[in-house]
C-alpha cells in the first residue's frame, strides 16, 4: 500500500488472479499448450491465463481455454488455489473435461496437444513453481 500524505489517496498493490485448467478429453489425454510469450516460452503448460475484472474465475478457466486450444470444456472441480509469500499472482486451478471444439493453437500459444497422463515419461514436464502440486491434485491420492 501506497498512499498521497497531502490528499489521502491510498493505492492498495491487489493481487492478480489466475486460473489453470488441467482439461481431458475422451481419452483421458490432458490439454497442454506450447507457450509464445514469457514466462516459460516455448515450454508446454496447461492453458491458463488471468481473470478479468468482473469475471466468474470457472468464466475466466473456460475462456482461457478456448482462446487458447480451440477448445470448449465444462469445469468439473476446484483442485485447489496456490499462492506464497511475496507473490502477487494467486493461482486457482480447475478440472475440466473437454465437450466440444476443434483443437488449434490460439493467439498464446504455439502449439496445443493432448498428451497422454500414462505413462508420466510422456507427459511434459512442469514449468511453474505450483505446477507438481498442482499436478498431485488433480492426479489425486491413488496415483
Amino acid at each position: 500500500m501506497t498512499g498521497c500524505k497531502r490528499c489521502g489517496w491510498i493505492h492498495y498493490f491487489d493481487p492478480k488472479v489466475a486460473v489453470v485448467v488441467l482439461a481431458t478429453d475422451e481419452h483421458g489425454r490432458l490439454l497442454y499448450v506450447r507457450r509464445n510469450h514469457e514466462p516459460a516460452m516455448y515450454e508446454w503448460a496447461w492453458p491458463s491465463g488471468f481473470v478479468d475484472a468482473g469475471e466468474r474465475v470457472e468464466d475466466a478457466a473456460v475462456r482461457e481455454v478456448r482462446e487458447e486450444t480451440g477448445v470448449e470444456v465444462e469445469v468439473e472441480e476446484l483442485l485447489g488455489v496456490w499462492s506464497a509469500t511475496g507473490e502477487q499472482v494467486v493461482l486457482i486451478a480447475y478440472r475440466a473435461r473437454a465437450v466440444a471444439g476443434a483443437l488449434r493453437p490460439g493467439s498464446e500459444a504455439l502449439a496445443a496437444a493432448w498428451h497422454p497422463l500414462q505413462p508420466e515419461s510422456r507427459r511434459p514436464r512442469t514449468v511453474f513453481p505450483h505446477d507438481a502440486a498442482v499436478l498431485r491434485s488433480f492426479l489425486g491420492p491413488e496415483r
